[in-house]
């Protein structure tokens, strides 16, 4: 993460090492550092560090993304993708930095915050992944 971002309170950490599979929701920054599968929601910034791997559907008012992310991401405000980091699936946002050395592969549709956070995304299956057809 870059020192100029600012982020709400972290509240919650998924470990390096650490493997989650289900839902999860979260008031306030959570930072995945491990292995998620499945949905997060919270309230302020998803942050994947340059270890972490979701697969999955997120939902957050930030997101900076290190690691990897496959699926889809609603997010209200803004989303990063650092270098080396891959994005690989369907996002919905109001703002995009890709940075160089980022991989992104797949769809992205901006809209202002307000309109960002009415659409939804489409599910996103491990057994259905958005690169089949």
């Amino acid at each position: 993460m870059k020192g100029n971002e600012k982020t709400g309170e972290l509240s919650t950490i998924l470990g390096k090492g650490s493997v989650f599979e289900g839902k999860l929701n979260v008031e306030h920054t959570l930072r995945v550092d491990g292995k998620f599968t499945g949905d997060i929601t919270t309230t302020d910034t998803l942050i994947v560090g340059k270890e972490g791997h979701i697969n999955g559907n997120v939902d957050a008012k930030m997101l900076i993304v290190g690691g990897k992310l496959s699926g889809t991401a609603k997010i209200k405000d803004k989303i990063v993708l650092e270098t080396k980091s891959e994005f690989h699936g369907e996002m919905k946002t109001a703002r995009l930095v890709i940075d160089e050395g980022a991989v992104f592969d797949g769809r992205c549709s901006m809209k202002h915050g307000a309109e960002a956070a009415k659409e939804k995304p489409k599910p996103f299956s491990v057994n259905n992944s958005p690169n089949q057809n």
